[in-house]
């Protein structure tokens, strides 16, 4: 098999044939090894009854009942949120529950579905929900941002931008499925600190990326091996699998922030020369990147309630990277000092600088749809809830506070924020 790199222990783990951590005692117990085998038997027997009515349908043959792939309290209201799956109010954070945190699996099987790729790339069903719960499986949960659940609300925007018609007009199936694999594998096997984080600390996946887009390779790389290893597109020509693999990754290097001046500079040459030609290969993929990227940091753009909750978990995320560095005597990260950098200030600076200029350029190339003024609507009115926050903050530091003094950060927000 392929070797996959693990990046929340900083081991390097492989499958392969011998596994040295086995107690092979154990498996001269015959009363155990045929537990084990039962066990095997059963899980494999529950999975092909689980999807047996998905690959009769598949099949053209119609079930005689219904398909189940949620549990029954909650099956209904999560096939109504999978109506409405094309809705930019749509709450991942409810879908979650409901799929009892199954949300990526269950997301991606039913866009692939309404998508018609299965059907296109003549994908098994069961052979696609095994890799991606591998995907899903491999985020890790304790983070509070960078986990399986940003994954599924990521690939939920990426739904939305690939029915913009200026967009949709011009994909094909594969266009589509790179799109959505992407946003499902962008952020996978996330360690839940930055990349300046694991260039510091002499990370091996630094090391291993001479400390470029070190996390997004990574990300990369373990999608590749778990492609492989599910076998999900083995059916396909190789030519066919090795150009896919390398738009996956071109696709997924784009969501590095340290590129974001890059991207827009290009964009913006497109959009004031007029040039874009949807009609080849190369504008499309360079549209998916501005998709992806977009998708990738849209929380602010979302209602309020779903804005503010994402707001929290990402900086909850920097405070432990701010308390890890503070424990290992480590220079405390920008945006990583929890006395400092307030959760109004990141926000506000991160709308301001990084996600206003991408969404206004995007709102230019769709043309003003009802979809893009929504998220700049939405974008300026959480900005302004922040801005509030943040006077209040302020406020209340001045009374508790003799000297009546700001922090520096502070300060140069409120003095920014302030200026016209």
């Amino acid at each position: 098999g392929d070797a996959r790199v693990r990046g929340q222990t900083g081991v390097l783990s492989e499958r392969r044939g011998s596994y040295p951590f086995i107690d092979f005692r154990l498996l001269n117990n015959t009363t155990l090894s045929g537990e084990i085998g039962t066990k095997k038997k059963v899980k494999r027997l529950l999975s092909f009854q689980r999807y047996f009515h998905a690959s009769r349908l598949l099949r053209g043959i119609v079930p005689q009942a219904s398909l189940y792939l949620l549990d029954e309290d909650y099956l209904g209201q999560a096939r109504h949120m999978l109506s409405k799956v094309g809705m930019w109010d749509f709450d991942i954070f409810l879908f979650d529950r409901l799929t009892n945190g199954n949300s990526l699996v269950t997301l991606l099987c039913h866009l692939f579905n309404v998508h018609g790729l299965i059907h296109h790339f003549q994908l098994d069903m069961v052979t696609l929900h095994r890799f991606l719960v591998m995907v899903q499986e491999d985020y890790h949960s304790q983070n509070p941002y960078h986990n399986a659940v940003h994954a599924a609300d990521v690939t939920q925007a990426m739904h939305c931008y690939l029915r913009e018609p200026k967009l949709a007009n011009f994909l094909t199936p594969s266009d589509i499925m790179l799109g959505l694999l992407a946003a499902a594998a962008h952020d996978v096997d996330h360690p839940g600190v930055n990349q300046p984080f694991l260039i510091k600390t002499k990370h091996h996946l630094a090391s291993l990326y001479q400390n470029v887009s070190v996390l997004e390779n990574h990300h990369w790389r373990s999608t590749i091996g778990m492609l492989r290893e599910s076998r999900l597109l083995a059916h396909l020509p190789k030519e066919v699998t090795q150009d896919i693999e390398q738009q996956l990754g071109s696709l997924i290097l784009a969501t590095d922030i340290n590129r974001q001046n890059e991207f827009l500079i290009r964009l913006k040459s497109h959009l004031d020369n007029q040039d874009l030609r949807l009609e080849d290969a190369q504008d499309r993929h360079f549209m998916l990147q501005i998709a992806l990227k977009c998708a990738d940091i849209c929380n602010p753009c979302r209602l309020w309630d779903l804005s503010k909750q994402w707001s929290e978990r990402v900086c909850e995320e920097f405070y432990r990277q701010g308390d890890l560095e503070q424990k290992f005597e480590l220079e405390i990260s920008p945006l990583c000092n929890q006395q400092k950098d307030t959760i109004p200030s990141i926000q506000i600076g991160f709308m301001t600088y990084i996600v206003e200029p991408l969404f206004e350029r995007w709102a230019q190339f769709t043309g003003d749809t009802p979809l893009s003024e929504n998220m700049l609507n939405h974008l300026r009115r959480n900005k302004a809830k922040w801005r509030s926050l943040l006077h209040k903050q302020h406020s209340s530091s001045r009374s508790n506070d003799h000297s009546g003094q700001m922090t520096g950060s502070q300060e140069q927000t409120l003095n920014e924020e302030e200026t016209p």
